[in-house]
């Protein structure tokens, strides 16, 4: 009797923990299908397009027991920062300087964008001060919340309008890069080499560089420590030549599986009329977003040499591992557009908070 109680509590037990992990996997499965048929219809990027479209319906289906791949975002953005790393090369860093001008107007962007937002958050739709500033804020989607909850402010409608914000430029912008750049972003690409040609020892290597980038991040509380601590660890590891195989092809695909479902959670547990509410309200700021990108990729490509999808990309207002993804897949100037990203997320981080107290008590 004792073995037959101890056997259930184990079972019990085991299929506890479990549960939750099958659930990951259909998560997972459900991504693959999507990307699949993204595929087969000859659309753009499905490896990452078609995991959010095939979740984004799947989340809404209460019978289908899914889970958000959360846990495994962090080691998919570490990957993604060592892809990231790897394209520093040399004579990438012999033309940094000319990154400077560029830079520079990444803070008039963030400004106007920023101005523009509130605007349309306070005056025209309403909402108070201190949530239209941390909803029209262009970067850092976790700390924008946790700054905002501090300050008082609706972190379900932050959380709500930046996450509706990330999905509407993520999936819009491979649409746009077709059109405006004349190139075909389907089907089923190879983005580096197959996992069959890295050396194990290369594998092994990639995978210390990312432990130890994440880990020199958080000592050093640098913000988004999972992309950016193994991206410098890994641009410095292959300028000194002490790797050379970037991370394998397949690994890319499933990173975007990963990326892709997770956005695809965004609307989970939303009830119907609020999503449509939401979209509706970001599409007013997304126009915005799109008008103020143009404005500042005209004068970019008139006073640089740059090429055209390389700075869009990088005044692209969306998730920095999303656009860098973007960037990866369709094979543009990648340190240029990672660096933009990274500014815009430091710029952010630092005025924000600095903004919003003085914003909140005027």
């Amino acid at each position: 009797m004792k073995k037959l109680i101890l056997y259930y509590l184990l079972r019990n037990l085991l299929l506890r923990k479990l549960i939750p992990f099958l659930h990951l996997a259909l998560s997972l499965l459900i991504g693959f299908i999507g990307a699949i048929i993204f595929i087969y219809l000859e659309l753009p990027l499905p490896w990452l397009l078609g995991s959010i479209t095939a979740m984004a319906i799947a989340s809404r289906l209460t019978f289908i027991p899914v889970k958000n791949p959360k846990m495994l975002s962090p080691p998919a953005r570490s990957i993604l920062g060592l892809m990231i790393g790897s394209a520093f090369t040399p004579a990438i860093i012999q033309y940094i300087g000319n990154y400077l001008v560029s830079l520079v107007l990444i803070i008039p962007f963030v400004i106007i964008i920023a101005i523009c937002g509130v605007f349309y958050y306070w005056k025209i739709l309403g909402h108070d001060k201190i949530t239209s500033f941390f909803s029209a804020m262009p970067g850092g989607l976790l700390e924008m919340i946790a700054i905002g909850e501090s300050m008082g402010a609706n972190i379900y409608k932050i959380t709500l309008f930046q996450s509706t914000r990330l999905l509407l430029i993520v999936f819009s912008l491979p649409f746009i890069i077709e059109i405006v750049g004349g190139i075909s972003l389907d089907g089923n690409r190879t983005i580096t080499t197959p996992i069959r040609d890295v050396a194990i020892v290369d594998m092994f290597i990639l995978v210390a560089l990312a432990v130890i980038g994440v880990f020199l991040a958080k000592k050093l509380k640098i913000s988004a420590p999972f992309i950016i601590g193994p991206m410098i660890v890994s641009m410095i590891a292959f300028l000194n030549g002490w790797v050379t195989s970037r991370p394998p092809d397949e690994i890319i695909k499933l990173v975007q599986i990963i990326l892709g479902t997770s956005v695809g959670f965004v609307f989970r547990g939303v009830p119907f009329k609020e999503i449509i509410t939401t979209i509706l309200s970001t599409l007013g700021y997304f126009v915005i977003l799109l008008a103020v990108t143009a404005l500042f990729t005209f004068i970019v490509l008139q006073i640089t040499h740059f090429d055209l999808l390389s700075i869009i990309l990088a005044f692209s207002p969306g998730g920095q591992a999303e656009i860098n993804l973007i960037a990866i897949v369709i094979g543009v100037n990648l340190p240029y557009v990672a660096i933009h990203h990274v500014f815009r997320l430091f710029l952010v981080m630092g005025i924000a908070p600095l903004f919003a107290k003085r914003f909140k008590n005027s």
